[in-house]
């Protein structure tokens, strides 16, 4: 099961050698700095948005309008959600865990070490929709 984890200043998500292939994708690196929100979803299937662009439908890369997340998630299992900042390459990821009480707590943990957390609400935000908002405004 892949599994997230702070290693210096950035967090990463450990593929095992089935999600590798799964997901044709090593593991992912990405700064501190560029994590916005750390939530845990109870519900698996609310992580997965857009389409899959490579790998299976619940572990890989998905495409939407909004850019590119990674996912790794099990069916009847919560998931941790990791909101990143541009130029961060994806713009989520989403990894399950094997209990609510699991997802919570690493959550928890990945949000303390990371610099600059959203503490505005403690829900994933939606995608904007295109067409939605002033004009020229930009997908961030």
């Amino acid at each position: 099961m892949a599994r997230m984890s702070v290693d210096g200043d950035e967090l990463v998500v450990r593929l095992s050698l089935r999600e590798r292939v799964a997901a044709r994708h090593t593991d992912v690196r990405v700064p501190l700095s560029d994590v916005r929100r750390v939530t845990a979803e109870p519900d698996w299937w609310r992580a997965l948005r857009g389409v899959p662009l490579r790998g299976t439908r619940r572990i890989g890369t998905r495409s939407h309008q909004a850019g590119t997340d990674f996912t790794v998630v099990r069916p009847g299992t919560p998931a941790v959600c990791v909101e990143l900042r541009p130029p961060a390459p994806f713009r989520l990821l989403a990894v399950s865990v094997p209990t609510l009480a699991d997802a919570r707590s690493t959550a928890r943990s990945l949000g303390r070490s990371a610099p600059a957390i959203d503490m505005s609400t403690r829900y994933r935000q939606p995608l904007p929709v295109p067409g939605e908002g002033p004009p020229g405004a930009a997908l961030t």
